[in-house]
């Protein structure tokens, strides 16, 4: 810059000479010229040498990467049968970022059953790191027990995992949490030399009948919507940007809810049908609607003739077919909020750490849990699980579970009661005035 600035005076002092002979004014008028472009070119300098010093300065400041995050403890909650491999990949995580050294990292065994409810309870006291389902998302948001997901994370979450996943864990247009599965759903197991044909319910229902066998599902709210979702009905509801319920979009008390809950009546009157879910509760079963966590015990009980499938389809007492539906969801990792930037700093790089492609991946590998992760999901191994394989096809006829509200679930539970007794034999006016009373409860809860 220096020599720049020089070339110029020289350009405008050799003018100067130049014109000289033509005249003193003419000189004096010359040499005034150059004097002024030497000043600015002087103060220019000075002002871009000032911006440059400026510019590296706040550079320098920006790319200077933080190697202390000082000390501290985070207490990370997780299911039990996770808490080993959770050890593990953090001591790991640790070894590897020296900068995270310092904290003192405490695992315990609290399952998302339990996470959430005692988040919501008491902030404070609990974990700075947990694992909660998706469907609890909202209801810690407006406990003030989520922090947002930090902006440089958001994107990948984003881009690498499968969108239902993404869904769960947004609040309004925010992400507030890390998707760690993408499993939470239900579909078929069966006993292959009993159902040999598991593409309709009532066919299911005649081989387990035939052969003594029993049918098992339960009607609840988590899985009655198999039946009202599959004829097309809607139940979900709207909540703002502090997870607070606003709303309610249903439409139950219809044709098409009349449809679903006739055939979940006729479900529950085969004599081969059992209500529940729970493969380690089940006896003499060909087969269950279950999830892929009891995988292993179903294969212990089946043994050579372990088989699943998506859901069947059911014929409707209109004489159409439905494809049995329901929802899918996930289990999903959070961080409350923290006083310090430092600490929270380190939770969020945990967080990000303990959902990546490849710790999902060697969960599943260590546990069975489906990854979330579309590159883990690709995996041969993963592909390759019967479970997980019947899930990911009955996935494409469900919906991301969404959020509703604690008291929905105990009103389904009690029409799901109804199902298996006072609207057995019911007529068609009952059960409409029974559908009229569910949904004018349901949708109006907040």
């Amino acid at each position: 810059m220096k020599k720049k600035m020089v070339s110029v005076l020289l350009t405008a002092a050799m003018g100067a000479s130049l014109l000289a002979g033509c005249g003193s004014e003419q000189a004096e008028s010359v040499a005034d010229t150059a004097e002024s472009v030497a000043e600015t070119v002087t103060e220019t300098a000075e002002q871009t040498a000032e911006a440059v010093t400026e510019t590296s300065e706040q550079t320098a400041e920006a790319t200077e990467e933080i190697t202390d995050y000082g000390t501290g403890e985070i207490k990370v909650w997780v299911a039990d049968n996770v808490v080993d491999f959770t050890k593990e990949t953090i001591d790991k995580w640790q070894t590897e970022n020296p900068q995270y050294a310092g904290y003192t990292v405490t695992v315990e065994a609290v399952g998302e059953g339990d996470a959430a409810g005692n988040m919501i309870t008491d902030v404070t006291a609990g974990a700075d790191i947990y694992g909660f389902a998706q469907d609890q998302t909202a209801r810690l948001v407006a406990a003030g027990a989520l922090v947002e997901v930090a902006p440089e994370n958001v994107s990948a979450i984003e881009n690498d995992n499968a969108q239902g996943a993404v869904v769960a864990a947004t609040v309004g247009d925010t992400l507030y949490a890390y998707p760690m599965t993408a499993d939470n759903g239900y579909f078929l197991y069966y006993d292959k030399s009993v159902v040999t044909d598991p593409s309709t319910l009532e066919g299911i229902l005649e081989q387990c009948e035939a052969a003594g066998k029993n049918f098992y599902m339960d009607m609840t709210g988590w899985y009655q919507v198999a039946f009202f979702f599959g004829t097309g009905c809607t139940l979900t509801y709207d909540s703002d940007s502090d997870g607070n319920f606003t709303g309610c979009t249903m439409d139950y008390d219809s044709d098409k809810g009349l449809v679903a809950l006739k055939e979940m009546i006729d479900t529950a009157s085969s004599k081969a049908y059992q209500p529940g879910s729970s493969a380690g509760d089940a006896v003499n079963y060909a087969a269950i609607i279950d999830g892929t966590w009891d995988a292993g015990v179903v294969k212990d009980f089946l043994g050579d003739n372990y088989a699943c499938a998506k859901l069947p389809t059911f014929t409707g007492s209109d004489g159409k077919e439905y494809q049995m539906s329901g929802f899918n969801g996930c289990k999903l990792l959070g961080v409350k909020p923290q006083e310090d930037e430092l600490k929270l700093a380190v939770c969020d790089a945990l967080a990000l750490y303990l959902t990546s492609e490849q710790v999902q991946l060697d969960r599943y590998n260590a546990v069975g849990w489906g990854p979330s992760n579309l590159n883990a999901q690709a995996d041969d191994a993963v592909k390759a699980d019967e479970a997980l394989s019947a899930l990911s096809e009955q996935f494409a006829y469900t919906i991301p579970q969404g959020q509703y509200p604690g008291d929905y679930w105990t009103n389904a539970e009690a029409l799901a009661g109804d199902v298996t007794g006072s609207l057995q034999g019911a007529s068609d006016d009952d059960i409409k005035a029974a559908l009229k009373s569910f949904q004018e409860t349901v949708s109006a809860l907040r």
